[in-house]
């Protein structure tokens, strides 16, 4: 598992840094585990685009991903290990013994044939999903529940992870990589260990091209655009555009819009922090 640079064949190679790809042991997925999806182009389900400079890349189906982990008691065994295009962490194929298969997240260290099991009174061990209650304190976790029987929602991403640091009465207190400090429920699950692909951040594109392919259209700034089709636009020579950053409608951009929600709000010790943080 690693990242390589490429030849400087042309001038887009040469900047180019893409993963190794040495951990993946099957090019092919599991056929019963895919779903279709659409590339929605940035557009809600009124056809409106909410979100600009999406569209196009590559086809893709979904892998449905156990984030739930609510196999208690039976064991699984790693089969494979593959390429997910929805995500950047890698996922594996666990075998169950009744003969299910599933999907889950990729914990860094797991390997092919390593058994994993869930639930409470499961050990602690790498790629277990165990109750926060039962986890000791130093552990890093993933695949965080933040209410029970959801499924995972925390610490998802390459290379993601979360420390349990503290254990107060039914609150368990996370420390996460990006600074935020939170409580969560005893009773909600956490796989052990830190997701896989941890080099994903070293990654470079290289060129626009691979931002094509991945459904990302380039972005032009408002102030290159002429008077009729940003605020910021016209002007003689290469003008700054002279009022704050806005959208093509006037709205103020880099400002933060999201309600806080006091039932999720009430349990975080201390927010994010702005820039990169390290634990």
């Amino acid at each position: 598992m690693g990242i390589r640079q490429l030849r400087p064949t042309t001038s887009s190679q040469r900047f180019r840094i893409i993963s190794d790809f040495a951990e993946i042991t099957r090019d092919t997925p599991e056929e019963s585990l895919l779903e279709p999806l659409r590339s929605t182009g940035g557009r809600n389900n009124q056809g409106h685009v909410t979100t600009r400079y999406r569209g196009g890349g590559h086809k893709r189906r979904y892998r449905r991903i156990d984030f739930r982990r609510d196999k208690f008691g039976v064991p699984g065994t790693v089969a494979e290990i593959e390429y997910d295009p929805n995500r950047s962490a890698r996922i594996a194929l666990v075998h169950y013994a009744d003969g299910e298969k599933r999907y889950i997240l990729h914990p860094r260290g797991l390997a092919l044939g390593d058994t994993v099991l869930s639930g409470p009174g499961a050990d602690i061990r790498l790629g277990n999903a165990v109750p926060l209650a039962e986890i000791p304190l130093g552990t890093a976790v993933h695949n965080v529940e933040l209410k029970r029987g959801r499924g995972g929602q925390l610490a998802r991403a390459a290379g993601a992870e979360a420390l349990v640091v503290a254990r107060e009465g039914a609150l368990v207190t996370l420390k996460l990589k990006s600074g935020e400090v939170r409580m969560v429920r005893g009773e909600c699950l956490a796989t052990i260990g830190q997701v896989g692909n941890v080099e994903h951040e070293l990654e470079s594109a290289g060129k626009a091209g691979r931002s094509r392919w991945l459904g990302r259209r380039s972005r032009v700034r408002g102030v290159a655009k002429n008077p009729v089709d940003h605020p910021l636009g016209g002007g003689e020579g290469k003008s700054s555009g002279g009022r704050p950053p806005v959208s093509p409608w006037g709205k103020p951009e880099g400002v933060k819009t999201r309600r806080k929600k006091k039932a999720s709000s009430r349990l975080i010790i201390r927010g994010r922090k702005r820039g990169k943080a390290t634990q």
